[in-house]
């Protein structure tokens, strides 16, 4: 009895480990070039960065240095020019959360009014620095010295 249960037990493994070399070869010819070209891919990869390493033949260096860099100076508003622009202190206010790279909703949130009122604003701005862009009133502002 026992030398039957082992012989059929065998058989079974030798059945299931022949349906998975079958289902294996399956696998291989069915998808050969991908599995084929994925171990090629591999080996340059690492023959490259082994290549690489070996001809260059130092590690990237890590260079620290100290930069010092001065304090900036105190910033003086140019309050005549503010007042030769006709600048209001909210226009003027506006302009300085523009530079601070700020949205119109952003800016609305932060000063408490309403997003129109925001655009109103930064148009009367452009209009008295003669500029199209947010990014320009920000330049001309600080040419002028109105802000920092």
């Amino acid at each position: 009895m026992r030398r039957q249960v082992l012989l059929y037990g065998l058989l079974g493994g030798l059945l299931i480990a022949g349906l998975r070399l079958i289902e294996y070869r399956w696998l291989i010819i069915e998808y050969s070039v991908e599995i084929y070209g994925g171990i090629v891919a591999v080996l340059f990869a690492v023959l490259g960065i082994w290549l690489g390493a070996r001809l260059t033949g130092r590690r990237p260096a890590v260079v620290v240095k100290e930069v010092h860099i001065p304090a900036p100076a105190t910033f003086t508003r140019d309050d005549a020019r503010v007042s030769e622009l006709g600048l209001t202190p909210r226009e003027l206010e506006i302009l300085e959360l523009i530079a601070q790279g700020l949205s119109n909703r952003e800016i609305a949130e932060r000063v408490f009014v309403s997003e129109n009122t925001v655009k109103t604003h930064s148009s009367r701005v452009f209009e008295k620095l003669d500029v199209r862009r947010r990014t320009q009133a920000v330049q001309r502002g600080k040419e002028l010295r109105i802000i920092p």
